[in-house]
């Protein structure tokens, strides 16, 4: 996992002391359940399934869990967080967001946001603080209600979709086709098809 972003992306002061609301983005129902976009919701379910803890409904349309983050030396119970996941959809995370961490007294810096990031390659990791949202309309969301940039994210990469970049091919082929000047040789309009499908 790499680390970028302001402060060089480090979570500090994380300690036994220190609660840290821990947010999946994700969207609410079946049909969104496993999709690659739901991947915030999905990291969440692992972490709950390394616990006893079970998400609960929540007065501020979320839904929470309160966890220990393994163990410190000394057999020390880890920092305590509270992990959470939005009743609404993805694009308007920023109110049950807001809510929750005015209902809990957490500061922006000690809340970490984990979501989905097309411009990865599927699996990769990022950690950072602060910064842009890359287009995320979630992150754009809660920025707007908090008021600041300021705050952690796990980026995981979901990879853009194969159909995309199908639809792209077949477009340039199609379109090269159309363009093909009169007396090309098949071995020419070949090499112009291979260039801009690669």
């Amino acid at each position: 996992m790499r680390n970028e972003g302001g402060a060089d992306g480090r979570i500090e002061h994380m300690n036994a002391q220190t609660p840290w609301l821990v947010v999946g983005l994700g969207n609410p129902g079946a049909e969104y359940a496993h999709t690659r976009h739901n991947v915030g919701h999905l990291v969440l379910d692992v972490l709950l399934g390394r616990t006893s803890a079970q998400l609960k409904h929540h007065r501020t349309c979320t839904r929470t869990a309160e966890v220990r983050l393994g163990m410190l030396p000394g057999g020390v119970p880890g920092p305590k967080a509270i992990l959470a996941t939005c009743e609404s959809y993805m694009n308007v995370s920023g109110g049950p967001v807001g809510r929750l961490m005015n209902f809990l007294k957490i500061a922006p810096e000690n809340l970490l946001v984990i979501h989905d990031d097309l411009d990865l390659p599927a699996h990769e990791l990022r950690l950072k603080r602060g910064g842009g949202e890359g287009g995320h309309n979630g992150l754009k969301s809660i920025s707007q209600v908090l008021g600041t940039k300021d705050y952690h994210r796990l980026r995981i990469g979901i990879g853009r979709p194969r159909a995309a970049r199908t639809r792209r091919t077949t477009f340039l082929r199609e379109s090269a086709r159309r363009n093909v000047p009169n007396g090309m040789s098949p071995s020419k309009m070949r090499l112009m098809w291979s260039k801009v499908s690669s």
